[in-house]
This record gives structure tokens, sequence and C-alpha cells, in this order.
């Protein structure tokens, strides 16, 4: 049996959090890490306590908005953001960390993770959006783009 390279497992760990994603569209999720160790996690959903697509619908369906366009018309905050929120609650810097996240980065998402400056990206999953290859080019940030790990877990019982 072959051990689990920590990239692999870490995208892993991003798809299980992408699970609770309230999001009708897309399930993703995001990691933060730095020296092997989680510092926080975020998926795509509704801002804490308000009602998701789940409960509501979703508009940006109902308007037929394209993906990757007109993020305003969407009540889900995006797992990059959720990771970035959740670091500054718990007064825990992103510097200098890797994210691993289910999918490449909006926009949006991309100048904030340039502004929490992390240093690495890697992902399994192309967004729509692809003006971050630019960004994060030109503030230094390493992009890998993997294989989707297997889903399956092995247990040795």
């Amino acid at each position: 049996m072959e051990r689990l390279s920590f990239d692999d497992y870490c995208l892993k760990i991003a798809s299980v959090v992408a699970e609770r994603s309230t999001c009708r569209r897309h399930h993703m999720g995001a990691v933060a890490v730095r020296d092997k160790h989680i510092l926080t996690t975020g998926y795509n959903g509704a801002a804490a306590g308000l009602k998701d697509c789940l409960e509501l619908g979703c508009l940006r369906d109902e308007q037929g908005i394209p993906s990757g366009e007109r993020h305003e018309i969407c009540r889900a905050i995006h797992a990059e953001q959720n990771v970035i929120i959740q670091a500054a609650l718990h007064g825990v810097s992103l510097e200098g960390c890797t994210i691993y996240c289910t999918h490449t980065p909006c926009v949006l998402c991309a100048k904030m993770l340039i502004n929490a400056r992390i240093r690495r990206f890697v992902t399994f999953g192309n967004y729509s959006d692809d003006a971050f290859k630019e960004l994060f080019r030109e503030a230094g940030i390493e992009v890998e783009i993997r294989e989707r790990p297997s889903p399956e877990i092995t247990f040795l019982d």
C-alpha cells in the first residue's frame, strides 16, 4: 500500500469540506495549510445565520447568470473568502501558507488571497474565471493543478 501524498491528503480534506456547501451550482471547499498544519477551512455558502440557496433557491439560476459572472447576485461567500474570514476571526495569519481548494479562484478571491500573502495554491478543478493566472503570476504565487485525488478512503481495520 502506498502512502497518500500530503498534497492529495489536503485536497481530499478540501473535498470533504466542500460537502458542507449550500450552493446549488458548485460545491467548493478550501483548506489553508502552513508547515503541514491546517489553519482554517471554508466552503461556499450564505453568510452565517442567513437563509441559503438550499432554502431559497438560486437567484443566479433564476436570472440565467453564467458561472463566473455577476458575483454580487449570489448569496454565497466563496470557499476561499471563508478561509480568509475564519483566519481573521481566530487571529491567524495566512502569510506564507498554501491554499488547497477544489477549484481555481475567481478574480475577487485571487486578489484577496494575494493580499493575505499566500505562497501557493493547489487545486484539481477549474472555475470558469481564468483571470487569477496573471494576478498570481505577478504576485509570485505558485499554482499547481493536480489530478483529482481518489474519493476512496482506505481503512486498515
